[in-house]
């Protein structure tokens, strides 16, 4: 008898053993997506199923119900900063997605509920932010359950969520202009000033454009011979509406980016610039 036992107990301790072993493809495969945005990072993390010939919307996700928007575990994202999402204020945090999946309608919600099996132990009352959007219709399925970061400018960008013919653009923003705009002007006063970061921060925000013409030229100062310092300043000065300065540093431009691998990208960007004027 104390045989047997112990053959029993060596048998179960071995299977235990293949078990752990054991790996089998995953139907749905984990995923996760970090992604740089405004001065920290947005980071998801779900599960991604396939159709495998099925009806997604409406039949295997039927419409009008909370859906975990994925598979397994609750589909979450982190926040790394404040934001707007979908027009509602979100603070920094981790949160689960959940949706309410509907034929013309979405109704897309942020829940503190990261430790949910799916839509077990959703609660209504952890929800941080609810709004609708309205689905896009693709013209080819995708396969598998995707959500990408997408649109990405220094303020905003785009969560998508994409499966069969249905994509989903919820919009992010990040409330960031006055906070950067202080740490420039406190950068500003350190020993190593990033005159031309700046300049074309404002550049590209279109904002503060008389203090983007005057760190431009001061970063000019330290480097005459940076091309796409040239380059620069001839689009603020565009933007600025100075026409003079714009054809003169756009002449600089290409003058400095002789020689350079980049010769013919800033020729043709500033031949382009400088053609702007004879059209007008």
């Amino acid at each position: 008898m104390k045989r047997f036992s112990f053959i029993l107990l060596s048998a179960l301790l071995t299977s235990g053993v293949y078990a752990q072993d054991l790996k089998l493809p995953a139907l749905s495969p984990t995923s996760k997506l970090t992604q740089e945005f405004s001065t920290s990072n947005i980071e998801i993390s779900y599960s991604r199923p396939s159709m495998r010939g099925r009806k997604i919307f409406g039949e295997l996700v039927a419409f009008g119900n909370v859906w975990r928007t994925g598979a397994n575990s609750a589909t979450k994202v982190k926040f790394g900063e404040d934001v707007t999402v979908g027009g509602q204020a979100v603070k920094a945090g981790e949160y689960a997605i959940y949706t309410i999946p509907g034929a013309t309608e979405w109704e897309i919600i942020l829940n503190k509920g990261v430790g949910n099996w799916g839509n077990a132990g959703y609660d209504k009352a952890d929800d941080v932010a609810r709004f609708k959007i309205a689905p896009k219709a693709l013209d080819k399925n995708v396969q598998t359950f995707t959500i990408n970061i997408g649109n990405i400018t220094y303020s905003s960008c785009n969560i998508e969520l994409m499966w069969e013919k249905t994509k989903i653009i919820i919009p992010v923003k990040a409330n960031n202009e006055e906070r950067l705009s202080a740490s420039i002007d406190k950068a500003i006063n350190n020993p190593n000033i990033p005159y031309f970061q700046a300049a074309n921060y404002y550049f590209e925000t279109d904002q503060n454009l008389d203090k983007a013409i005057v760190y431009v030229d001061k970063a000019l100062e330290a480097n005459p011979k940076a091309f796409w310092m040239w380059s620069l300043k001839a689009r603020i000065a565009q933007k600025m509406g100075k026409k003079d300065d714009a054809i003169n540093a756009a002449n600089k431009a290409m003058e400095v980016a002789k020689g350079s691998a980049f010769e013919a990208e800033y020729v043709n960007n500033m031949t382009k610039l400088i053609n702007s004027y004879k059209k007008s």
